[in-house]
C-alpha cells in the first residue's frame, strides 16, 4: 500500500492505492495522482505540506534517496494499526508535528514513528570529555521524612497482607487452595514466596504489563482495558490509546514498519524463510549468520564475533566456556541476572565489588591476587572481571579508563557486556570504548545484545578469533540454541551497515540467490587496533540494497546525534526541576526515583490519563530494593525536542502532586528550563 499527498485547495487528502504485491526490492513509486482515491481527513498543516512536497523533486528509483516529504516505503499494509496517519484528532501533536515542513525536510517515516525534527540545535556528539574528571555516580539521598514514610508503608502493606493471609486460609481457602496441601499435593509456592506477587505486583499489573500493538517508535498504541476484580484478570475494551513513548529500548528507532530495514527483512523472508530450522553446529547456520558475523567485528574492531538468538542466553551460555574449575571472577554488584547465572553455571569461585567503586576493585584484586585458591593458595589459573558498559537498572555508566589502568597493572582478563551501550553510546555508535576513544583491543570480550540500539532480537560475543573458536564449540547455545531466524539478523546487518556506511565498492557481477561467501563476505582484519571506518560493499549480500542517506551514514549520524540530546536534555531537565535522577548524563536510560511502592502505580496512571498520553515504565522489588522504586524513562533518536517538553511538563505536574521533588540541585521553573535546552545540553 503506497501513500501519497495530493493537493485539494486548502488540505491535503491521504491517499491510497493498493497495487499488486511484488518484491520489495523491485517496486518502484508510481507518481500518478490521478488514480489514487482519497481519503475523507486531511491534515491541519496541508497547506505547507503541500507546497514544499510541490517543490521536492521525483525520483523512479526505489532505492534512491526519498524526495518527498512524506515518502512511504513498500513495506507498508493495510493490517498494521499502526500505518494509519489519520486515526487521531488533526489537532494531536502525536499525529502531527508542531512545525510544518520545508522543501529541504526530508522525512521517510510518518510523524507517529520518527518525529521530525531538523533543527540542528537539537543534535549533540556522544564522546566523553578528558578535559574532565570521570564523574562517579553520586548517590542522592531523599529527605528523611521520604525514607520514614516509604519504610512505614511497605510495613503496613507486610501486615494487613500478612493478616488477610491468615484469616483467609481459614475463611476463604478456594482463594489459597495452591498455596496449601491439597489432595495428598504439597503447594508449587510458599506464601511468603508469593507475598509480593499477590499483595502488591497484582495490584499494579495494569502498570507493569501494558499490552501494545504497532511499531515502539516515538509513539505507541496500548491496548485499553480495565479490571473489576482488582487486576486478577484484564477485560479489554476493543479501544486503543495512541501516547507518547518515553519506555521503550528502541534507542536509535530501527524498530520501523517502513524503509530500508523492513525491506531487507520482508526479502529475507522471501529467501530464507521464517527460520533457520536448526542450531549452528547443527543445520541452522547460513551465510547471513557468516555475513553478520563478520559485519560485527568490523565494527568493533576485533578479529572475530559470534551471534546467539537471545541476549539473556548470551552471557548465560557462553560465560561458562570462558572460566571453570580453580578460576576467578569478579563481578560487579549490580551486573545484570543474565551474567549471574553464567557465572553460577561456569563453577568459578565468584568475588563481588561495590557498583563501579574502582577503589573498592582494585582492593579486591590485590586480596584476592596475593591469597590465591582457598585453602591450597595456589595461585589463579585465571581472573575474569565482568561489568556492563551501561547498567540498565541504575542509568550508570562504566569508568573504562580506570579499569584498563588496572587491568594493565594486575593483569586480568576483561568482559564488558555493551547491551544498553553499542549504538547509543559514542561519536560512532561503537558503544563505550567509542565514548571513551579507547581501542578495543584493550578489553578481552565485548559483549552486546541487538535488541537496543539495532532493533532486532539477539546478542554477540567479540573477541580474538582464537578465544570466539572454542566459543563456538564449548558453549552451550551452539549446539542446543536455535540460531537467529534470517529476518532478524537481516535487520541486524541493515542496522549496523546504516551505522558504519557502506564504502562505494564494485559488486560482484554473479547473481545467484544463494550468492559464495567467497563473493559477498570480506573478512576482516587479523589485529584491529583503531575502530574500522566504513564497511566494504562486498561485506553486504549481493541482494541487500540500502538508501543513499543510509548508505553513506548520514541518517545514522542524525539519529545518534538526535538520541545524545535527547538524554541529556531530559536529563538535566528533570535535575533543573527538582527530581532525584540515578545515572550518567550520557545515557539513555533515566532513572527517575520515586521511592514509595504507592506512588509507583500513581505515577504511570497519572501519566497516562494526561491530554497527551504519556506511557512510562516502573522498576521495583526484586529489580531494585523495597525503598528505591523508579520510574524508567528512555528517549530514543525518535523524539523531538518537544517531546521532551512534554515529558518534563507531564513529570513537573505530577511531581509536585505526588511530593517527588527531593532534589538538592539549583531548581528552575519549567518554562526556563524548555527555553534553555541548548544551553543545559552543552553545560553538562
Amino acid at each position: 500500500m503506497l501513500f501519497f499527498l495530493e493537493q485539494d485547495k486548502k488540505t491535503l487528502s491521504l491517499m491510497v492505492l493498493n497495487p499488486p504485491s511484488p518484491s520489495p526490492s523491485i517496486l518502484k513509486e508510481k507518481e500518478s495522482a490521478s488514480q489514487l482515491p482519497s481519503m475523507t481527513k486531511a491534515v491541519p498543516y496541508s497547506s505547507a505540506v503541500q507546497q514544499a512536497d510541490s517543490r521536492a523533486p521525483a525520483h523512479d528509483n526505489p532505492h534512491a534517496a526519498p524526495t518527498r516529504v512524506f515518502s512511504f516505503s513498500s513495506s507498508v499494509t493495510t493490517s498494521s494499526e499502526d500505518t494509519v496517519l489519520n486515526e487521531d484528532d488533526d489537532d494531536n501533536c502525536l499525529v502531527n508535528p508542531h512545525t510544518p515542513p520545508t522543501s529541504e525536510q526530508v522525512f521517510t517515516t510518518p510523524h507517529t514513528e520518527f518525529g521530525h525534527c531538523a533543527n540542528e540545535a537539537y543534535r549533540y556528539v556522544s564522546k566523553h570529555d578528558y578535559t574532565k574528571l570521570f564523574q562517579e555516580r553520586a548517590i542522592e539521598e531523599p529527605p528523611r521524612y521520604v525514607r520514614f514514610a516509604t519504610c512505614v508503608s511497605i510495613l503496613i502493606l507486610y501486615m494487613l497482607g500478612r493478616l488477610r493471609d491468615f484469616f483467609g486460609k481459614r475463611f476463604a481457602k478456594s482463594y489459597f487452595t495452591h498455596l496449601m496441601p491439597h489432595n495428598g499435593y504439597a503447594p508449587l509456592n510458599s506464601d511468603l514466596e508469593s507475598f509480593y506477587l499477590r499483595r502488591v505486583k497484582r495490584r499494579m499489573d495494569d502498570c507493569y504489563g501494558q499490552p501494545i500493538t504497532g511499531v515502539p517508535g516515538r509513539t505507541v498504541l496500548i491496548l485499553d482495558r480495565y479490571s473489576s476484580d482488582y487486576n486478577h484478570t484484564q477485560i479489554y475494551t476493543g479501544g486503543m490509546t495512541r501516547a507518547l513513548n518515553i519506555s521503550s529500548y528502541n534507542y536509535l528507532a530501527f524498530s520501523q514498519g517502513r524503509g530500508s530495514w523492513a525491506d531487507a527483512v520482508a526479502e529475507s523472508i522471501r529467501r530464507y524463510g521464517v527460520s533457520s530450522c536448526g542450531t549452528r553446529l547443527d543445520s541452522g547456520s547460513n551465510d547471513l549468520h557468516v555475513c553478520a558475523e563478520a559485519l560485527i567485528a568490523h565494527f568493533l574492531g576485533t578479529e572475530d564475533a559470534l551471534v546467539c538468538s537471545m541476549g539473556f542466553a548470551t552471557n548465560s551460555t557462553f560465560i561458562p566456556g570462558l572460566a571453570g574449575k580453580g578460576s576467578l571472577i569478579i563481578s560487579d554488584e549490580l551486573n545484570h541476572t543474565s551474567m549471574r547465572v553464567g557465572i553460577r553455571q561456569s563453577g568459578a569461585e565468584v568475588r563481588i565489588f561495590k557498583h563501579n567503586d574502582m577503589a573498592s576493585l582494585e582492593s579486591l584484586l590485590r586480596e584476592v591476587i596475593s591469597q590465591g585458591q582457598p585453602k591450597t593458595h595456589r595461585a589463579w589459573k585465571k581472573i575474569l572481571v565482568i561489568v556492563e558498559g551501561l547498567y540498565s537498572m541504575e542509568g550508570t555508566l562504566v569508568n573504562l579508563p580506570r579499569i584498563v589502568e588496572l587491568k594493565q597493572k594486575y593483569k586480568f582478563y576483561l568482559y564488558v557486556d555493551e547491551a544498553h551501550s553499542i549504538g547509543s553510546l559514542g561519536s560512532r555508535g561503537r558503544g563505550v570504548t567509542d565514548y571513551f576513544n579507547i581501542p578495543p583491543g584493550s578489553i578481552d570480550v565485548l559483549m552486546g545484545t541487538f535488541s537496543k540500539g539495532f532493533g532486532a532480537a539477539g546478542g554477540y560475543i567479540s573477541g580474538p578469533k582464537s578465544l570466539i573458536d572454542a566459543l563456538r564449540l564449548r558453549s552451550h547455545s551452539g549446539p542446543y540454541a536455535e540460531a537467529i531466524t534470517p529476518s532478524v539478523i537481516a535487520q541486524v546487518v541493515v542496522s549496523m551497515a546504516s551505522i558504519m556506511g557502506v564504502a562505494p565498492a564494485p559488486r560482484p557481477t554473479k547473481s545467484t540467490l544463494f550468492p559464495s561467501l567467497d563473493s559477498s563476505i570480506v573478512a576482516p582484519k587479523e589485529s584491529a587496533e583503531e575502530l574500522p571506518g566504513m564497511a566494504p560493499a562486498s561485506m553486504l549480500p549481493i541482494w541487500m540494497n540500502l538508501r543513499p542517506s543510509l548508505a553513506d551514514g548520514s541518517e545514522a549520524r542524525m539519529r545518534m546525534r538526535r538520541l545524545a540530546f535527547n538524554c541529556r536534555y531530559l536529563h538535566v531537565g528533570l535535575k533543573k526541576l527538582g527530581f532525584i535522577v540515578y545515572g550518567h548524563v550520557s545515557s539513555p536510560i533515566v532513572p527517575l526515583l520515586i521511592f514509595s511502592p504507592g506512588k509507583l502505580c500513581l505515577f504511570v496512571r497519572m501519566m497516562r490519563a494526561r491530554p497527551i498520553p504519556i506511557a512510562v515504565v516502573v522498576v521495583a522489588h526484586p529489580a531494585t530494593s523495597f525503598d528505591t522504586g523508579r520510574a524508567r524513562l528512555c528517549p530514543s533518536a525518535s523524539h523531538t525536542k518537544e517531546d521532551i517538553d512534554i515529558v518534563l511538563r507531564a513529570c513537573d505536574e505530577v511531581g509536585d502532586i505526588l511530593d517527588m521533588k527531593h532534589g538538592s540541585c539549583e531548581r528552575w521553573g519549567i518554562d526556563e528550563v524548555c527555553e534553555r535546552a541548548v544551553e543545559l545540553v552543552h553545560s553538562v
